[in-house]
């Protein structure tokens, strides 16, 4: 791609203040008499709805309180996986569902956002024979799922048996005695979940859909919604022939029958230093259960993420949840059975947690809670998603369009996201022939050249902005033109995870604000 097409493409998918302006207007123009969807919601599934009717052809609004990725679809593990705990409660449908959009992202629609992990379990003196015989039976059961997936194993390779050594090369700081050697499995993961919803919302935009952030939907129904911009505080009323609720764990303030039971994950932030160059997920079996596991997954900007917990969240819902002392414990003692070196509340950097939208099915605790989603449509025709995971956010979103339309009678195209790229994916060879740094390539792909442009020929502009990143002053410039983002917490806390760890946020402030200007 020459700069020229390269710079139209970026240019048909920028969300950026002035089009935010200029699409609030024309909704408010009398000429706007309705449009066809109005998705609200703007983490993974309402953009991945919005994505999917727009590419259909259909008029394509979608509002976000906050902002992209705002809610839990930042707070996950970033793991984009097969299923393969789902297997061991029966639930072989979920599972196969999961392996199979892991294929569709990482083959077809978003390969620059994510990459295959091998996943080790050690084998350390507190892992029965039995339990390990139980993890490879599973792994194994994950290679048919892959299989069926129609995943290569050049990709993601087979399941194997490691000697002891190769599971140190992994985890150099796993405890070497009496050390069995460990199993590996291998899924993947993306370079952040936050880019991947810009990404889903950015496609949406070029295919025509308006993705406006800080407008609330007061109030809705079938047949369209009483929206505010939060920047100014002007109200006005949208007509859609449908509507889709997709807030997550906020959907009943939408749909008031609905009922919930939303479970908290909770992540710690650590250094690579404290795991002497993790390359693997560490994966470390819960003591006394059989299928819950804490894993330790290497991240950017040196960084490991340790999680995670699976604890009810009862009572009213936080914008953003916060980690109980419980569970940072529970974490800490759980991923240090595996350890040479305890690791303690002074290597963390920080830590976080999100609120998964589990659909209350009367069982007892939430990590038992199916994780299968649902569409529901209420008597006056609102449709709300709730309940699956990130990896099937795509199936989620047809499902939940498909609902809609067949409840409107709304003709249109069949659903074309399986095969959709997004903004920046390219085969193989094509990402691998980006004249840019690997770094920016993974989370940019093909557009990481005109990030690199930003810099307007200023090498300081592609030098990190503070210690503790590689974040650079063209990619918050980037972001700021290009992906949405409108103030400094959309700089530091979505569109990179700097503000992860407190410190380091706060010595990237500076550079954030010389862009958005506080």
């Amino acid at each position: 791609m020459n700069a020229t097409s390269l710079n139209a493409s970026v240019d048909a998918a920028s969300l950026n203040g002035d089009r935010r302006a200029r699409e609030l207007a024309e909704l408010r123009s009398p000429e706007v008499d309705s449009v066809d969807v109005l998705v609200i919601g703007g983490g993974v599934t309402g953009a991945g709805v919005a994505l999917d009717a727009a590419s259909r052809g259909l008029r394509t609004v979608l509002v976000e309180k906050h902002d992209l990725g705002f809610g839990t679809s930042r707070w996950s593990s970033k793991l984009v996986h097969g299923g393969l705990r789902y297997l061991a409660s029966g639930a072989v449908g979920i599972a196969r569902e999961s392996a199979v959009e892991r294929d569709i992202l990482l083959r077809r629609t978003a390969p620059h956002l994510v990459q295959p992990l091998p996943q080790v379990v050690p084998l350390l003196p507190g892992t029965s024979f039995a339990g390990a015989a139980l993890v490879r039976a599973g792994f194994l059961a994950g290679d048919v799922l892959r299989v069926s997936a129609g995943t290569p194993s050049a990709l993601l390779p087979r399941s194997r048996r490691l000697r002891p050594a190769e599971v140190l090369r992994y985890a150099p700081t796993v405890e070497a005695a009496g050390l069995r050697g460990g199993l590996v499995f291998w899924d993947g993961q993306l370079v952040d979940d936050a880019r991947l919803v810009v990404a889903l919302a950015r496609t949406a935009a070029k295919h025509g859909a308006r993705v406006l952030t800080r407008c609330a939907a007061l109030e809705a129904d079938g047949s369209g919604a009483r929206l505010r911009d939060e920047l100014t505080g002007e109200s006005f009323r949208l007509a859609a022939r449908t509507v889709i609720n997709a807030t997550g764990v906020w959907a009943g303030e939408l749909a008031p029958g609905l009922t919930l039971r939303p479970s908290r994950g909770t992540h710690l932030v650590l250094p690579q230093s404290a795991f002497g160059g993790l390359t693997a997920g560490l994966t470390v079996p819960v003591p006394g259960e059989t299928n819950r596991f804490v894993f330790a997954l290497p991240a950017p900007d040196g960084r490991v993420y340790v999680g995670l917990t699976d604890e009810a969240a009862p009572g009213p819902v936080p914008d953003v949840p916060e980690p109980a002392d419980s569970e940072i414990e529970f974490l800490l003692s759980t991923i240090n059975t595996a350890l040479r070196r305890p690791l303690t509340r002074a290597d963390l950097l920080g830590s976080f947690a999100g609120l998964r939208p589990l659909l209350d099915d009367g069982t007892g605790r939430t990590a038992d809670v199916s994780r299968k989603h649902a569409v529901l449509t209420a008597d006056d025709g609102l449709v709300t998603v709730v309940g699956g995971k990130l990896t099937t956010y795509r199936r989620m979103a047809e499902d939940a369009l498909d609902a809609a339309l067949a409840r409107a009678g709304i003709q249109a195209r069949p659903c074309r996201t399986r095969a959709l790229p997004l903004v920046g994916a390219g085969s193989p060879a094509t990402l691998a022939a980006v004249p840019a740094p690997l770094r920016l390539v993974r989370r940019y792909g093909t557009e990481a050249p005109a990030v690199l442009a930003e810099a307007d020929g200023d090498p300081a502009a592609l030098t990190p902005i503070a210690p503790g990143t590689e974040t650079t002053l063209a990619e918050l410039r980037f972001a700021a033109r290009h992906e949405g983002a409108l103030d400094v917490d959309d700089l530091l806390d979505r569109r990179t995870r700097i503000g992860l760890s407190p410190t380091d946020r706060q010595q990237a402030l500076a550079a954030a604000e010389s862009v958005v200007g506080g």
